[in-house]
């Protein structure tokens, strides 16, 4: 079981506590505003040291403190097995995670001990934003699987920018040195999204059609700004070939940020056809191929739980009833070692989805009370 508590001090307008969470399931229900969302971003802060909504940490805080505090345990093993504790405090501008007491340098060395998969209303940014947005999403799924990943495209990011800066100053021989350095990196990322996109290829139509019983098969597709089969030295007969021109511009005008991930059906772009309802569910569909994708992973590397902690926010009200169902029914089931925390409006039928262990608490004003258990 992933989590067992979690603690909150000063954060968003949630009250000072320890919440026991120690079920598969756990329903917050109440009126919008009361701080339900507040909750699943804690969560996430806690496996990811950052937040999903974008916010800098300066805007947390309650009004009139300098930081914040999360905690959280949860039984790793199962059994006999000691708690595991992660931490998080915030403090002005310095921020602190702690594991296990120890304190973590790298907000990356989190992944593999808690992951999460939040579903929220943001989301459909992935479906149907712009391609930033869409790079964003299949970056994070890498990432989940791979570290090096992670340093990869970090490493991309900084000589981008240094690439960049000299394309500006005409800097040509300060180009004949981040070249094959930009060309090592690109290549890495495009390796891997490539296996990325073979991860999510099948289960994403499999999954969007046995949930909207559209009759046609919507795929997800992947472009590469370079030739797939390129190597070093191609690409870098590309880049010299395409110099005068991103001089000109003073920027780089192909390579891994410029990548592209679309949605086609029957030869023709989904999104420029389909509706807002198909759009959402592109979104739910993709965050589910995410959290398999990371517990296949799991399974096979021994490398942490595995099933991802499942954060969804309000995203069932977006599906009618027969859709719901089909959807929940991708999500583990009882018994799998998984667990999900829903957010619900008061007039939902929520007890309809309990599926076992389940916690549901009344969330009112940043509180948490009329605990029950189903």
């Amino acid at each position: 079981m992933p989590f067992r508590s979690v603690g909150f001090h000063t954060f968003r307008n949630l009250k000072d506590a320890d919440v026991d969470v120690d079920a598969e399931r756990i329903f917050l229900v109440g009126e919008n505003g009361q701080g339900k969302t507040n909750f699943l971003e804690a969560l996430y802060y806690l496996c990811y040291g950052s937040s999903f909504r974008g916010q800098v940490d300066a805007y947390i805080p309650q009004s009139g403190a300098s930081g914040f505090g999360l905690r959280a345990f949860w039984r790793e093993g199962g059994g006999g097995s000691p708690d595991e504790k992660v931490s998080v405090a915030v403090k002005d501008t310095v921020k602190e995670i702690r594991l296990n007491d120890k304190v973590l340098r790298d907000r990356k060395d989190l992944v593999f001990h808690s992951p999460a998969v939040v579903f929220c209303h943001e989301d459909f940014a992935f479906a149907a934003g712009d391609p930033e947005r869409k790079r964003f999403f299949f970056d994070q799924c890498a990432g989940m699987i791979s570290l090096s990943y992670i340093e990869s495209l970090r490493a991309y990011k900084r000589v981008l920018k240094q690439r960049n800066a000299a394309l500006k100053e005409r800097a040509y021989e300060l180009l004949e040195v981040l070249d094959p350095q930009f060309v090592r990196y690109g290549l890495e990322l495009m390796g891997a999204r490539r296996k990325i996109h073979s991860l999510f290829e099948v289960p994403f139509s499999e999954f969007y059609e046995e949930v909207s019983e559209l009759g046609e098969k919507v795929e997800l597709d992947y472009f590469s700004s370079w030739p797939a089969a390129a190597g070093m030295d191609e690409v870098l007969g590309i880049l010299a070939a395409k110099q005068e021109s991103e001089i000109l511009m003073g920027i780089s005008r192909s390579g891994p940020h410029r990548d592209r991930w679309n949605f086609s059906s029957v030869g023709e772009l989904f999104t420029d056809k389909a509706s807002t309802g198909q759009l959402r569910l592109v979104s739910l569909i993709l965050r589910v191929v995410e959290a398999r994708v990371y517990a296949d992973y799991a399974r096979s590397a021994a490398a942490g739980p595995t099933w991802p902690i499942f954060l969804l926010d309000d995203v069932l009200l977006e599906l009618d009833p027969n859709k719901r169902r089909r959807f929940l029914g991708l999500l583990p089931g009882k018994g799998s070692g998984a667990q999900a925390f829903f957010t619900f409006l008061p007039g939902e039928p929520w007890t309809e989805y309990s599926g076992g262990d389940t916690i549901v608490y009344r969330v009112s004003d940043g509180g948490f009370t009329d605990k029950e258990r189903l």
